[in-house]
């Protein structure tokens, strides 16, 4: 009878066999990541497929130190390792010792490691980015001459200023020796321009690469004239973008942001003269008033002004004189009037009107008492219309 073997012992066996054979030990092993899970205890087990086939992998915490990116479904890897047998299952899988990205990915490595470096150099702070000039006479551009981002470019330029200045260096932006041509450029355009545009239109990361080289980076950072980086399409990055003054999503915006639009100045300029004029009106308006008062103040201090005010003083203190005067005569009649007719009451002809006779002796004292005359005595009788001559008869007392 033929021997019979245990599942552990064959799953065993040919773990043995995977073993003693030095290809499966060390291998290289292409294909696309799927089914990747982050295990808690730091291993990842993932699968490694191609367009036929798949294989089961696993990558232990232990030798994740070596990977320099984050494992994730879609990502096209090439996995050194040893293939073997996990025994309680019966399954062969791939034991990942080193993984590194294959192909684009690969490019992607070398971009965050060179975005990783110059960021801790400094070359992307905020404090190293020069302002772009507003109102630029001459522009440099640093593209390819027949691409059309050099004509989105001179369009936009030539709607908003036509006489803004472009500076065209032709430069080669893909392949073989494109970053050196992009070097070349900026060195030649500056401190000869206002602004200098360094960018082409969209395309694959292999085709944008030239803008993610070290000397390009190197040489925007030590331009001493402002950089704008102008590099595909809106969703596309490059190390230039990030170490640029400034970044335009498209070369079309780029020349948006380098180009100041004249309608808008001269806009603005209309604005301002409007408002020079209005100010200038304004103050001429003030300056009238403010001489017509100095007129005003003039005439007034002037010797005839001065004349004919105290003329018109002077008629008016007269008229002033002349109604007090008025006044006073009437009141002085008045008064006279009151006197008269008090003095026509003491009259001594009124009295004698009244039927009274003034007596005095003929030596002239007027007689008020008995005791002034004597009997024989002459007197005189003074009446309305005369005087009487008398002699005194007698004289008597009253009871």
């Amino acid at each position: 009878m033929a021997e019979i073997y245990s599942v552990s012992q064959i799953n065993t066996y040919v773990k043995n066999m995977f073993a003693g054979n030095s290809l499966l030990n060390h291998i290289y092993v292409k294909g696309e990541i799927s089914n990747c899970k982050h295990h808690t205890s730091g291993h990842v087990y993932f699968t490694l497929k191609d367009g036929a086939a798949q294989i089961a992998c696993v990558l232990f915490a232990g030798r994740k130190a070596g990977i320099s990116f984050r494992m994730e479904d879609g990502q096209s890897v090439i996995v050194f390792g040893s293939i073997s047998v996990y025994e309680r299952d019966g399954k062969y899988q791939l034991y990942a010792d080193d993984i590194r990205l294959d192909g684009v990915g690969q490019l992607y490595e070398k971009f965050e490691y060179l975005k990783r470096k110059l960021g801790a150099e400094g070359l992307f702070l905020p404090e190293y980015k020069k302002g772009i000039p507003p109102f630029a006479k001459r522009v440099g551009i640093v593209t390819a001459s027949t691409g059309a981002a050099l004509q989105d470019i001179m369009q936009i330029a030539r709607r908003r200023n036509p006489y803004v200045q472009l500076v065209l260096y032709p430069a080669k932006v893909q392949g073989e020796g494109a970053a050196d041509t992009v070097v070349r450029g900026i060195k030649a355009l500056d401190g000869k321009v206002d602004t200098i545009i360094v960018g082409r239109g969209g395309g694959s990361i292999e085709d944008l690469w030239a803008f993610n080289e070290e000397k390009v980076a190197r040489a925007i950072f030590a331009c001493i004239t402002p950089v704008i980086s102008a590099v595909g399409h809106e969703t596309d990055t490059t190390i230039a973008d990030f170490v640029s003054d400034l970044r335009a999503p498209t070369p079309s915006a780029a020349a948006e942001l380098a180009v100041y639009d004249v309608r808008l100045l001269e806009q603005t300029l209309a604005g301002i003269h409007g408002e020079l004029v209005q100010a200038v009106l304004s103050k001429a308006e003030t300056k009238r008033m403010l001489l017509k008062q100095k007129e005003l103040q003039l005439q007034q201090v002037h010797p005839r002004y001065q004349l004919q005010q105290k003329r018109l003083r002077v008629d008016e203190l007269s008229e002033k004189i002349s109604a007090r005067m008025k006044e006073l005569v009437s009141a002085k009649r008045q008064k006279l009037a009151l006197l008269a007719q008090k003095l026509e009451g003491m009259s001594p002809m009124g009295r004698l009107e009244a039927g009274y006779a003034f007596v005095t002796r003929q030596d002239g004292p007027m007689i008020k008492t008995l005791s002034q005359v004597g009997i024989g005595d002459s007197i005189n009788i003074d009446v309305t219309d005369g005087t009487i001559h008398a002699t005194v008869q007698g004289v008597s007392e009253r009871e």
